[in-house]
């Protein structure tokens, strides 16, 4: 229930109180009280969901009555939102959302760093109800010139997200995030590596790490998970790798051994013969090193215990991204460089033999911006050539929907508009022709 109540005048007045003079009538005498002529003339007072009496003051009567039936309404149905409560910071709503979301520690440590570099330098300090979807759209436009689309995307969630938060913890009426709109991404068609680009980065790589380069191209598996692999996780007679953990290397904490990135990652993927038999050789070469390191795939109950790595580096540790980023720099340098020999030298012989019609020998493309991430797009790549389905492909690259699958692969799947015309002509190709007959 919400009141109006007159602050200017008594609502029990005594006998011996003398009538106001400046708003009593004839039909209703009024006694002035202790606040008459000072502040605002008209209070509501309500008490909140947790009993609590709230107070507004207004300088008109209708203005008062009007807020008086919000308020009812709100309470009745359970949205009442309280106006002290938009008073507390957005740096203090965000981070009560932060750390009481369920995020991976790698997904938790770009959240703080997007919240602290992108976001509380403009809103970390304003009250949550002052902003406005003018201030989130003038945000936008500025992080939009020094981040790049996706990323934006990226943190613009975490500021949105927040705000969702605030609402349905009716701290906020609604979400200024609202009809606000991010600039829109061109995504860019993943060309896959040549085979000949492949072969020379497996070349290049250190002895130590080419089965891995291997093994990258020939399943599909992620870095972590190649980083994170045990020798209990290959199954050399049946020919397969099976995906459980990844190594986790977040920013400025030691690496451990975590779950891998969804649900569906969680997969056995076959491997070819070469695979195999190169991380026979390579655990020959280079046997897996007890590594003392810490499991959190039960993230309920961390341990310590002792893992043997297949890929660990040359101090028998695991791989930190830093000094793999080196390792990989000077692999697709040097692969690089073969390929651009290779087609001078295949170039010159062609200029020696005469230029036969069998046409300038094709240059490779050099892997120039490669990461080891395109080893698994080269991956999906050839089971897209030979004819698996969308399932399939999901199934062995454990993305979470087929949907991802699709989004990032589509426009490698060979075209079927000769298929599609072959069905739609067994069918329909004997319906007579509808126009009439040409005139001689």
């Amino acid at each position: 229930m919400a009141d109006v109540y007159d602050r200017w005048h008594k609502s029990r007045p005594g006998k011996a109180d003398k009538p106001c003079g400046e708003h009593s009538s004839k039909t209703r005498t009024l006694v002035a009280s202790g606040d008459h002529g000072t502040g605002k003339r008209w209070q509501v007072r309500w008490r909140d969901e947790s009993g609590k009496q709230r107070k507004e003051n207004f300088d008109k009567r209708a203005a008062a009555e009007t807020r008086a039936a919000t308020v009812k309404a709100d309470l009745d149905r359970g949205l009442y939102v309280d106006p002290a409560a938009g008073k507390e910071s957005f740096r203090a709503v965000a981070e009560r959302w932060r750390t009481s979301a369920v995020h991976r520690s790698t997904t938790a440590s770009r959240v703080e760093r997007g919240l602290r570099n992108h976001v509380y330098p403009t809103f970390g300090d304003r009250p949550v109800a002052s902003i406005r979807p003018s201030d989130i759209q003038a945000w936008i436009k500025d992080r939009s010139q020094v981040l790049a689309p996706s990323t934006l995307a990226v943190t613009y969630a975490y500021l949105i997200t927040p705000l969702q938060t605030a609402v349905r913890d009716r701290i906020i009426a609604g979400n200024p995030c609202e009809g606000v709109r991010l600039p829109k991404q061109r995504k860019a068609e993943i060309v896959p590596l040549h085979s000949d680009a492949v072969r020379a980065l497996i070349d290049a790589a250190p002895d130590r790490y080419r089965a891995l380069l291997l093994l990258a191209a020939s399943s599909g598996l992620r870095q972590g998970e190649l980083f994170g692999l045990e020798v209990d996780g290959v199954d050399f007679l049946r020919r397969e790798v099976t995906v459980r953990q990844q190594l986790i290397d977040p920013d400025g904490d030691l690496p451990y051994i975590g779950e891998p990135k969804t649900h569906e990652s969680y997969r056995t993927v076959p491997l070819t013969k070469a695979a195999v038999d190169a991380l026979a050789a390579h655990l020959e070469r280079f046997p897996a090193s007890a590594v003392q390191i810490e499991d959190r795939t039960d993230p309920r109950k961390p341990r310590q215990r002792t893992a043997r790595l297949i890929f660990p580096n040359q101090d028998r540790k695991p791989v930190r991204r830093g000094a793999w980023a080196h390792v990989w720099s000077r692999a697709r340098r040097s692969a690089n460089e073969a390929l651009i020999e290779a087609y001078e030298q295949a170039r010159a012989g062609w200029l020696r033999s005469g230029k036969p019609k069998g046409g300038e020998p094709a240059r490779i493309e050099a892997p120039d911006g490669a990461s080891l991430h395109d080893l698994r797009h080269f991956y999906a790549s050839l089971l897209i050539k030979h004819r698996e389905n969308v399932k399939t492909v999901q199934k062995r690259l454990g993305h979470a929907k087929p949907s991802i699958t699709l989004d990032t692969y589509t426009h490698l799947w060979p075209d079927e508009e000769d298929t599609t015309r072959a069905a739609v002509e067994a069918v329909l190709g004997d319906v007579p022709p509808l126009c009439p007959a040409r005139s001689a």
